[in-house]
């Protein structure tokens, strides 16, 4: 996960410590102090400096500048203990308390730093600095509010102060006022030009505010300012990653590495880009030195797990998810949701996986003010908000639904949070009333618009998938807003009202772990493109490198979603049935190597594994026809994977799990009408597996099934399922206009 740097520059950056002007210092004092710091013996150093301060009471300064010598040295317990003794013989000296935050503020303890600046502003009730400083415990501990009013109060005593300004920005960029934090950056520029880290830390409104190529300059200002500023060069980073420029963004890196060799975001975020080329290995190297360093950085242990997962890095597995389990139960910042899903079927974690996350990252925020209430129209005004409008499996499940609705009584408007230039683009841009490309605008921008254009119905096609904007809908961008599709599970916020479902995705049982409140839709939840075409090309097993004669088990979920419990489960049926293999799909050369290990680790040779590289659609559907049977993977399913086996005529075998992302291949199953294959054990799914296998009539029967109820069961009845979802629509408009909550929906 790519992450900026800020740097708060405040003064005790600039003159570390408060002193008396002139300070005489005692050796001997220091002398006989540091033999007894080093022996432990505080009795003895309070013992000298009190006799000190007694006999020369006006010497105050050489103690004082003795606990700034050790603060200087990071020293700061032996500092801090001499700055307590100082106390009894400075009654009102408001550099005592100044120093002591200071102290406190260096060791991460800004509880106790901000009571020692608040005693010094009783004493000195006018001092900027002690202001500033105040300002600067805030912004660590995230109270970006009251950061805000402090510098505020510093800024009216001392407004030609660069870094009160900068840290303005800093303060204001946390609490998404981008374009007010640009102009307190401006403000710091403008008052020293050469303020390299306000050029820096400018680059981080710019990049929320999606001016990328502007945040890249004012990095390149910073570092001709500072060419070894590590943050800049990480900034820099930043901003090549989000230009695509990746191999670019690496370099910056590295230079920043150069300079702070143990600089774990740099580390990080190399690994980001790394993971982008799909330099997997490297990868996960640049996430695991990071970690060596900062345990704590916020969801890195969760991007190296999921990265681990990509290439089949799996031998802790059990001893990796116990670590998540507890940690999202004690409220950590682990891992985000995404990622969670393919490690755990538990869907009380899965929720508070995606609270702790949506909390953390894209609060509600009221900058936008309450929304007024929209007046009835003739036509509701549905926005389908997506990065995935293109070549994309959400585009391929919805293309024909955009088509079909109803434009008598819906005007739909996708809002594009992506470019894209493909023919999967060039069909949705006439399936929409309005399409509308707000790639390079803001969240709140977008979130602006949709009010603007009086959207009544806000539908979320990506949850927290990638690419995402899951901030648009934090600003209240509609009064309905809905959950669907590209994130199979509860984004853990109110601000969401629903979540699109069925009642076998989400059985009442299961209704707590959503914060979303249900519409359950008849058969399935999953809409389908009739139009999806499987190519004519006839694909022979040798052309694909498949045996001819063996029985082809085949999965071409993403390789992450294989967990170790479901490859041994494989290798158990591949041993029960002679003569067969297992079609996967490659996504990268290292996947490979491991779980052809894996296969002789589980004493299968490994000769019995395929690999199948990707390619375009239909010809990846028409491929479909040399399998025999698709194995489902749990807790993560194939969703629209599944869906393309059935509609290739491929019978799908599935696992249900107790979670929403592991329920969506039943879900599809019984829409289609083949509940048989779905199994509710291990020894059940295995077991299926190897009979239809071993039985040649038997999977025939369900292949001729399958056939017949392609055209005719719900599943591909794309006109039925927009009837249903208008239904749903309807609704959840008659409930808002009628000012009624959200509630659970049931549509017949």
């Amino acid at each position: 996960m790519l992450k900026l740097v800020t740097t708060i520059h405040s003064s005790f950056i600039n003159s570390p410590w408060c002193s008396y002007k002139i300070v005489t210092m005692n050796s001997q004092i220091q002398l006989v102090t540091q033999q007894a710091f080093l022996n432990g013996n505080l009795d003895q150093v309070s013992t000298i400096l009190n006799q000190f301060l007694q006999d020369e009471s006006d010497n105050a300064g050489i103690v004082f500048g003795l606990g700034i010598a050790y603060a200087k040295a990071n020293k700061f317990d032996e500092s801090i203990f001499i700055f307590d003794i100082l106390q009894a013989y400075t009654k009102n000296d408001e550099r005592v308390f100044y120093n002591i935050g200071l102290i406190r503020a260096l060791q991460g303890n800004h509880e106790s730093a901000l009571e020692n600046y608040q005693l010094a502003l009783k004493i000195k009730p006018n001092d900027y600095e002690i202001f500033i400083n105040i300002a600067s415990s805030y912004i660590d501990i995230k109270n970006y509010s009251l950061a805000l009013n402090s510098l505020d109060k510093a800024i009216q005593l001392r407004p030609d102060i660069t870094e009160a300004w900068s840290n303005k920005g800093i303060a204001l960029n946390h609490l998404g006022l981008y374009q007010e934090s640009l102009d307190a950056y401006g403000e710091a520029i403008k008052l020293n030009p050469n303020n390299y880290e306000a050029w820096s830390n400018k680059s981080a409104p710019l990049m929320k505010l999606k001016l990328f190529k502007d945040a890249l300059e004012a990095c390149e200002t910073a570092l001709i300012l500072r060419s070894n500023y590590a943050e800049g060069w990480v900034n820099k980073g930043a901003a090549l990653h989000e230009l695509k420029q990746y191999e670019e963004a690496i370099t910056c890196y590295d230079r920043a590495l150069f300079y702070k060799p143990d600089y774990f975001l740099a580390l990080s975020n190399k690994g980001s880009s790394l993971n982008k080329l799909n330099r997997l290995g490297e990868a996960i190297t640049c996430y695991e030195k990071a970690l060596s360093i900062n345990s704590s950085m916020d969801w890195a242990y969760g991007d190296l797990l999921h990265m681990k997962r990509k290439i089949f890095f799996t031998q802790n597995f059990k001893d990796e998810l116990k670590i998540l389990e507890g940690s999202l139960s004690s409220n950590q910042k682990v891992i985000a949701p995404f990622e969670f899903l393919s490690w755990s079927d538990d869907p009380s974690l899965q929720k508070k996986a995606s609270e702790i996350f949506v909390n953390e990252k894209y609060p509600l925020s009221d900058q936008l003010g309450p929304l007024k209430k929209y007046l009835p129209k003739d036509k509701i005004r549905i926005g389908y908000f997506s990065a995935d409008f293109k070549h994309h499996p959400v585009a391929f499940l919805t293309a024909e639904l955009f088509e079909l609705h109803n434009r008598s009584r819906f005007e739909t408007y996708a809002f594009s949070l992506s470019e894209a230039d493909d023919e999967m683009r060039g069909r949705l841009l006439g399936a929409f009333d309005h399409f509308i490309n707000v790639d390079s605008q803001s969240d709140i921008q977008i979130a602006r618009l949709a009010r603007k254009l009086e959207i009544d119905i806000a539908i979320d096609l990506s949850g927290f998938t990638a690419d995402s904007r899951t901030a648009i809908f934090s600003y209240r961008a509609a009064p309905v807003q809905v959950n669907w599709l590209g994130y199979p599970g509860t984004m853990g916020t109110d601000y969401i009202d629903y979540i699109i479902a069925d009642e076998t995705l989400i059985p009442p049982k299961s209704q707590r772990f959503f914060t979303e409140k249900i519409v359950y839709l008849p058969n399935t939840y999953q809409p389908n493109d009739r139009k999806r075409l499987v190519s004519d090309r006839r694909f022979t097993r040798r052309e694909l490198g498949l045996p001819e004669n063996a029985f082809v088990f085949c999965c071409f979920n993403n390789n992450f979603k294989i967990t170790p419990t479901t490859f041994s489960s494989w290798m158990r049926i591949l041993k029960a049935v002679q003569n067969s293999v297992l079609w996967l799909i490659q996504d990268n050369p290292l996947v490979v190597k491991n779980l052809k290990q894996e296969a002789i680790n589980c004493g299968v040779d490994e000769r019995r594994l395929f690999f199948a590289e990707r390619s375009v659609l239909s010809e990846h559907l028409a491929r479909h026809r040399q399998a025999d049977l698709f194995l489902d993977t749990l807790p993560y399913n194939a969703h629209t994977t599944s869906s393309d086996a059935l509609w290739a005529g491929v019978p799908v075998l599935t696992l249900i799990g107790q979670s929403f992302s592991g329920r969506v291949a039943a879900s599809l199953l019984n829409a289609i009408g083949l509940p048989e294959l779905v199994t509710t054990t291990q020894q059940e799914y295995e077991e299926l597996a190897i009979q239809l296998a071993s039985n040649p009539q038997k999977l025939l029967d369900i292949k001729n099934k399958l056939a017949e109820k392609r055209l005719s069961a719900p599943l591909f009845d794309t006109p039925l399922f927009a009837k249903n979802l208008e239904a749903a629509y309807f609704k959840m408009y008659e409930r808002y206009q009628a000012n009624l909550k959200p509630q659970d929906l049931v549509i017949d």
